[in-house]
């Protein structure tokens, strides 16, 4: 059997089969950042998603933007902190979320965005400010580009947005779909 016939390596996909590698996401727990080994990916183009229509629309235009260059997906989503107070005792509640569930449902929104595309994906989430984060993650990995879903309440075209903040302060391009 020669180098071309060869069968491929633990994790490769098989012959006529699309390559798409699919890390797993990171857990949202409060330690996810200890958790996660250290990712480098070379200048992705990260998609920020909530599961808004238009951050379906924002997940799959960076798919196709990121076939097109020839540069890693790297889809981020970010939940709040889970931390609220009690109003009647002030006590600090933390809400638990199911990391498996939180996982399982983003590539399944991946999946069905992108089909069998034949491009590296990635998923990570984060907690905290969802324009700060976007443009940390941009940072960290030097993207390409960060693309998201266009505001969709009347309230966020006015008081501001993500997509408005992350234009005056992200380090990479912004492309806003709607």
């Amino acid at each position: 059997m020669d180098q071309a016939e060869s069968s491929p390596s633990p994790g490769q996909p098989e012959p006529g089969q699309p390559h798409r590698q699919e890390h797993p996401a990171s857990r949202p727990d409060s330690h996810a950042e200890l958790e996660v080994p250290a990712l480098r990916l070379a200048h992705p183009v990260v998609a920020g998603y909530d599961g808004s229509a238009s951050s379906r629309n924002a997940l799959a235009y960076a798919a196709g933007l990121s076939m097109r260059l020839g540069r890693p997906l790297l889809m981020v989503y970010v939940c709040s902190s889970g931390v609220y107070c009690e109003p009647l005792t002030g006590q600090v509640v933390g809400v638990p979320r199911d990391a498996d569930a939180l996982e399982r449902w983003l590539l399944a929104e991946l999946d069905q965005v992108t089909g069998n595309a034949e491009i590296e994906v990635h998923v990570r989430t984060r907690r905290g400010s969802p324009a700060r984060e976007l443009a940390a993650a941009a940072e960290e990995f030097s993207a390409d580009a960060l693309v998201i879903g266009a505001p969709s309440h009347f309230w966020h075209r006015v008081a501001g947005s993500v997509s408005g903040w992350l234009a005056r302060h992200a380090r990479c391009p912004v492309i806003v779909v709607p």
